[in-house]
């Protein structure tokens, strides 16, 4: 099938966090018959390789299967297509396959599609980070096809629980409802003192929000529950903010998952040099863009020892909205740059000195 067909057909199958099996089978099939020696690993990632890490660098690019609910029919209309997933991060994935399918090779390619990237667990990528060791990375995040990224805000998820015996509500006892709205008050004070002293700009700053937010009483008690999300920004001390949250709670549990640092690359790399290049070739003006998510590049960074960005086509405002959709001239556009950059990395990667760790916060 060709690119197009390629990724409406990973569109139409669905594929939530936890629940990537079919998709997975299907792109195992599809690279084989594109010259890749694939597989699905013990978690559930599918993954491809062409080349041979003997005769060269090993390049990886890490893509995600995983989408977030939401049914959006499958559907091409003005050279557009939708569907849930198009732009995160089905798209970059379908890109990654069709470009890596078709480059010269001198060393090894290795595409992975990655399970659980947008659940707190990160299953896919945690695993993926201790089974390999590349030369180079690319991460495969909306970012427009003349876009690089190199940096995303980390994460920290909190779950606050607060249990009342139960009151009439003429009383003036505090109800368990009452009390997480206070804690969130207390915490929004909290958020507003951390910055105080950070620049304006929303990538610097620590970003709030509520997840969700639920209560129920059996009549005889009656329990308030906030799931709480904090995007980190660049030199935040996560285990202290904890403390912060902590020290705001009166009477109640708190639970922490999912906490990532920040993370920022370096730009002058022989990764970021071949965007650059790719880029001018097709016609584009080549920027750098930071991001206010979270990624599995949070996650890899912490491990890989090699040049790495993100990047892919897509407008990521649209990301986990009902109008998801991707321009189908913007995919042919990244998939072009990508095969541009693997045919330098094959060569610059290889000759150069690639082991210098990228800066990160």
């Amino acid at each position: 099938m060709d690119d197009v067909e390629l990724l409406e057909t990973m569109l139409r199958i669905e594929s939530l966090s936890g629940r990537e099996g079919e998709v997975a089978r299907f792109l195992c099939d599809e690279m084989a018959v594109r010259g890749f020696r694939s597989w699905v690993d013990g978690v559930g990632n599918v993954i491809g390789e062409r080349g041979d890490p003997t005769t060269g660098p090993t390049v990886l690019l890490l893509g995600h299967m995983d989408t977030v609910p939401g049914n959006i029919p499958v559907r091409v209309e003005n050279g557009r297509l939708y569907g849930r997933g198009a732009v995160d991060a089905k798209g970059p994935l379908a890109a990654f396959i069709s470009a890596a399918s078709r480059v010269k090779l001198a060393g090894r390619i290795v595409v992975v599609g990655a399970v659980e990237e947008e659940s707190a667990s990160s299953a896919g990528a945690k695993h993926i980070a201790k089974a390999y060791n590349p030369d180079a990375a690319i991460i495969g995040e909306p970012s427009a096809w003349d876009r690089i990224t190199v940096g995303y805000k980390g994460r920290l998820l909190v779950r606050y629980t607060v249990t009342r015996d139960s009151s009439h509500t003429a009383s003036d006892r505090q109800g368990a409802c009452e009390a997480a709205v206070e804690y969130w008050q207390s915490v929004l004070g909290a958020v507003a003192e951390a910055n105080r002293d950070r620049p304006p700009n929303t990538f610097e700053r620590l970003s709030p929000s509520i997840r969700s937010m639920s209560s129920h009483t059996d009549g005889m008690r009656e329990r308030a529950t906030l799931q709480l999300g904090f995007r980190l920004p660049p030199g935040f001390d996560g285990d202290a903010w904890q403390e912060v949250l902590r020290g705001l709670t009166v009477d109640a549990e708190l639970e922490f998952a999912a906490y990532e640092p920040s993370v920022r690359v370096a730009k002058n790399t022989t990764v970021a040099r071949a965007f650059i290049q790719a880029i001018r070739h097709q016609g584009g003006d080549p920027r750098f863009v930071v991001k206010t998510g979270t990624s599995d590049m949070n996650v890899v960074n912490q491990t890989w020892q090699c040049p790495m960005l993100a990047y892919g086509p897509g407008d990521s405002t649209l990301d986990h909205t009902p109008d998801e959709h991707i321009s189908l001239s913007e995919y042919q556009s990244a998939i072009d740059v990508l095969v541009g950059v693997l045919n330098e990395l094959a060569i610059t990667v290889g000759a150069t000195s690639h082991r210098a760790v990228p800066t990160a916060s």
